[in-house]
């Protein structure tokens, strides 16, 4: 392995490539060719997400996103690349939206960069801010036939965070 290697190197493979180039197999490879020059890790979705099977919408939505993203990337490569003799094949990825995320926002894919979810995230708590699925709430409780009043003036807070004063978030 050479040694100039740029950071971020990303190896993907589908669990039914290949019988003998397995997960494990590629990890421990890198793991061992690339000591002291890099670091390797493995990640299996299926395991990390604790979903069992795909069900057929799975299978599509995971075709559809990744072809999106990978749709994203090439394009950014594009824009980035530096074809000048100075920086000849060098890529400079280095505006905010460089480093975004891929989500479905009211029904379309959606990339958002990384920058802007800090202002939407409540990090101490690790959750969105703004919890939409909340004002839902009352209508899940009809569903579920669930014994309660069906106020729906339900103020979209969930119980169980006990959220800080104002003083408190500022160190006032």
């Amino acid at each position: 392995f050479s040694v100039n290697l740029p950071s971020g190197l990303n190896c993907y493979r589908n669990e039914n490539c290949n019988e003998n180039y397995t997960t494990d197999f590629i990890y421990q490879l890198y793991s061992e060719e690339g000591k002291g020059v890099f670091d390797c890790r493995k990640n299996v979705l299926g395991h990390m997400q604790q979903g069992g099977a795909p069900s057929p919408f799975d299978r599509n939505f995971g075709t559809k996103i990744s072809a999106k993203a990978m749709q994203w990337i090439s394009k950014k490569l594009k824009e980035t690349y530096r074809k000048d003799s100075r920086m000849f094949g060098k890529v400079f990825a280095n505006t905010d939206d460089s480093v975004c995320l891929l989500g479905m926002r009211r029904r379309n894919l959606v990339f958002q960069p990384v920058a802007e979810l800090k202002s939407e995230t409540d990090f101490v708590h690790r959750i969105p801010k703004e919890q939409w699925w909340l004002k839902l709430r009352p209508l899940m409780k009809i569903l579920a036939k669930y014994k309660t009043s069906y106020d729906v003036s339900d103020s979209g807070q969930l119980e169980h965070v006990a959220m800080l004063p104002k003083e408190a978030e500022t160190g006032a």
